[in-house]
């Protein structure tokens, strides 16, 4: 018998703040040591009151706006009750009764064709700490606790393993993008429901739900193992399906039941009282939309159409910081194609060698620019707008001041070049000679010593042109 898979995700995504939701502490990213981002409001000391961070409001309406979602205008929060040792209040304040967003949809394309993801809800909620475990004892650090995340609830449509990954980088790509989260390791968590039914069937078979999945390759590892043993199941017996909580175990590549499924009677849910409801008028909802991103698939045609190649416009989209250096570079009147080449491959060079990632590329659209319009209106060549770029990303220099103190910015002209070429010639006949005599690399030593003799200031292009009509007669 054939089966269908099905599949529905529940994403926590950590947004990009300032702060934590109901608290003055910084962000997740601002702690440094275990415990050294909590005040008594976070850590549940008895007599503290949340604040609402009105940032929070914002970037959970642009993701639902990003997602197509109808945008509540009165949101409120409710407690979840639970107790465990990283929940210092014993209940999560999160929402139920009136989330954020409802009905979204998301368009995929996979190796199948296109398929429409349907979005239940957007609720906003607060973070639990986390418990490290060392030996037989195990400590909380609560510096995560309170810290924001909306978690974005989809219907059962997913049906591959394939789709499930699609949907999560595109949700990747389109929070980078819009500013919403880096969504780093840890900053984004899946939960995937999951189970199997025989196919053409309408009814929905024994759910599992796998827990807080952060790897794209756990989860696809997790599906097709959890799919398997379901299969496997119903039609061989191997045993009987429940509906529980699971986690997937990396090093055997198997899940391992946790505990049965919970209900929403098992949480006993209440409003909470201690939260005002929020009211999102006309004009609030305008400023939310104005300021909204441009959508990824938009930006990606964008980078298309100036001649970005797909592995360029897949770097770029996955990463906002970058992305939006590019968009700032080209307003400030460079061609787009030529300055992600500089960003793409020149900064990325530089960053490598300092054992760095491109997300820490610490440059101004203004300062690269610059460089980038020096060597396009021939003020320096390109060798020297690249230690020009070497120093400004190394040293913090100001590119025109380092160019005129060193120098780069002295163009020599075609004389100049033609009697120091014919001097460096002369100087390696043997080079000369060897290349004649079909030994092509001696042409590039040439090259080279050329280049050396002009302290790398003279246009290439000029140098090799030149060449070209002293060795072959061209």
């Amino acid at each position: 018998m054939k089966y269908e898979l099905v599949i529905g995700l529940e994403t926590h995504v950590e947004l990009s703040t300032e702060s934590k939701i109901f608290c003055s502490c910084g962000g997740h990213s601002a702690s440094k040591e275990p415990n050294d981002c909590v005040c008594p409001a976070c850590s549940g000391m008895p007599g503290m009151l949340p604040v609402m961070n009105k940032r929070v409001v914002e970037l959970a309406v642009t993701a639902g706006l990003m997602l197509n979602c109808e945008i509540s205008r009165y949101t409120t929060f409710d407690k979840k009750n639970y107790y465990y040792p990283d929940l210092p209040c014993a209940y999560q304040i999160t929402q139920l009764n009136h989330p954020i967003c409802t009905n979204g949809c998301v368009t995929l394309k996979t190796s199948e064709g296109e398929r429409d993801i349907h979005i239940k809800q957007i609720h906003m909620e607060e973070d639990a700490g986390k418990l490290v475990h060392a030996g037989k004892a195990s400590f909380v650090d609560f510096n995560r606790t309170s810290v924001p995340l909306i978690e974005i609830v989809t219907q059962p449509d997913f049906r591959s393993a394939e789709e499930v990954l699609v949907y999560l980088n595109k949700l990747k790509s389109m929070f980078r993008s819009g500013g919403i989260s880096e969504c780093e390791e840890g900053a984004m968590r899946c939960d995937v429901n999951i189970s199997v039914r025989p196919e053409g069937s309408t009814e929905f078979g024994v759910r599992t739900e796998i827990k807080n999945m952060a790897s794209f390759e756990a989860i696809e590892k997790a599906i097709k193992y959890e799919a398997q043993r379901h299969i496997d199941a119903l039609e061989f017996e191997t045993e009987e399906l429940v509906q529980e909580t699971r986690r997937f175990d990396d090093a055997s590549g198997k899940t391992f039941a946790m505990r049965n499924k919970e209900t929403e009677a098992d949480y006993r849910y209440f409003p909470d009282a201690n939260l005002m409801p929020i009211i999102i008028d006309d004009a609030w909802l305008e400023q939310i939309k104005a300021a909204k991103p441009v959508a990824v698939d938009e930006k990606a045609d964008a980078y298309r159409e100036a001649g970005i190649s797909e592995k360029e416009i897949d770097m770029l989209i996955h990463n906002h910081k970058v992305s939006k250096l590019l968009d700032d570079v080209v307003t400030l009147g460079c061609n787009a194609k030529n300055a992600a080449g500089w960003i793409l491959t020149d900064c990325a060079g530089v960053l490598r060698k300092q054992g760095k990632l491109l997300g820490d590329l610490e440059i101004t659209a203004e300062e690269l620019s610059t460089i980038i319009k020096m060597v396009d209106e021939n003020k320096v060549n390109r060798a020297s707008g690249r230690k020009i770029l070497t120093a400004v990303l190394e040293e913090g220099v100001d590119p025109v001041a380092y160019c005129k103190e060193n120098e780069l910015d002295s163009q020599v002209d075609a004389s100049t070049i033609e009697t120091i070429m014919d001097r460096v010639i002369s100087e390696n006949a043997q080079a000369v000679e060897d290349y004649r005599n079909g030994k092509v690399k001696a042409k590039q030593a040439i090259f080279g010593a050329c280049m050396r003799e002009l302290k790398n200031t003279a246009d290439t292009a000029v140098i090799k042109s030149l060449l070209d009509q002293k060795l072959d007669g061209k």
